[in-house]
C-alpha cells in the first residue's frame, strides 16, 4: 500500500499553520509545518514533500525569494503559493519562477483542497504515458525529464507546464480550450481561472518558441483557446 502523500505548509501565521495541518490531516495527509523561507528551504531537503503550500509574505526570507531559491537548485515540487488579494504582482512573479498554482486569502478550504488533490493527482508518476520524448523540428519535449530543448538550449517544466504542454501535444494541430486545460491539467470543474492558464501558456513560450512574442508552436485561437502546431498551413479547423 502506497504511503500518506506528505505536504508541507509554510507561513508565519502559526494559527493558520496549525489550521491547515489539521484539515490535511482530516484528508489523511502527512503534514510538515515550517514558519518562514530559510527552514521550509531545509524542510524540503531532508523531508522531500510531495507537495508545498508556500505563504509569500514571512519575515527574513519571504516565499517568493525561497521558490527561485528552490527551483535554481532544480527541486521541481509542487508549489501552491499563498498570496493576499492584494499581491496580485506576487501571484505573476511566483508563476514566472516556477510556481504551479496559487490561492489567494481569504480560502475556502474546499477550494484549497481540490487544488491540493488536482496538483497530486497529476504529480503522480502512473499518470505518465508510455511516450516520454517527442521531436518537432529544433524542438525536442522530454517529459520524463520534465524539459525542453530548443537550438541545443535546455530549458526546465513546472509540473503544469509538463502538462499543459503533454496535453496539447496530445491534441497537436487541433484547438483546445480554456476550459478543456482547467478540466483535464488542473482537474477543476467549478473552479474557473483562465488567467492560471494564460499565466502558464506565457511562460511556456518562453522555453518553447524561439520568440516568445511571436510564436510558431503554441499559438492562441482568439476566443477559444490554444493550438500546438506542427503543420506548416495552421491548425486544423
Amino acid at each position: 500500500m502506497a504511503g500518506k502523500d506528505t505536504i508541507l505548509v509554510v507561513d508565519d501565521e502559526k494559527e493558520l499553520a496549525e489550521g491547515l495541518k489539521y484539515n490535511l490531516e482530516l484528508e489523511d495527509y502527512k503534514v510538515l509545518l515550517a514558519h518562514d523561507g530559510e527552514s521550509a528551504l531545509a524542510c524540503i531537503e531532508s523531508e522531500e514533500p510531495d507537495l508545498v503550500l508556500l505563504d509569500v509574505m514571512m519575515p527574513g526570507m519571504n516565499g517568493l525569494k525561497a521558490l527561485q531559491v528552490l527551483r535554481e537548485k532544480g527541486n521541481r515540487v509542487p508549489v501552491i503559493m499563498l498570496t493576499a488579494k492584494t499581491q496580485q504582482e506576487d501571484k505573476v512573479t511566483g508563476l514566472q519562477i516556477g510556481a504551479d498554482d496559487y490561492v489567494t486569502k481569504p480560502f475556502g478550504i474546499e477550494e484549497l483542497m481540490a487544488r491540493v488533490r488536482a496538483l497530486l493527482r497529476r504529480s503522480k508518476p502512473d499518470t505518465e504515458p508510455a511516450a516520454e520524448v517527442f521531436e518537432f523540428g529544433d524542438l525536442t519535449v522530454d517529459f520524463k525529464r520534465y524539459v525542453v530543448v530548443r537550438d541545443d538550449e535546455e530549458h526546465g517544466l513546472s509540473k503544469f507546464e509538463s502538462e499543459i504542454l503533454r496535453f496539447l501535444i496530445a491534441h497537436k494541430d487541433e484547438v483546445v480550450t480554456r476550459k478543456d486545460l482547467l478540466s483535464k491539467v488542473w482537474g477543476y470543474t467549478n473552479l474557473p481561472t483562465t488567467r492560471t492558464v494564460d499565466n502558464h501558456i506565457a511562460r511556456l513560450r518562453k522555453k518553447v518558441e524561439a520568440v516568445a512574442d511571436h510564436p510558431k508552436r503554441i499559438l492562441t485561437m482568439h476566443g477559444i483557446g490554444y493550438c500546438f502546431v506542427t503543420k506548416e498551413d495552421g491548425p486544423l479547423q
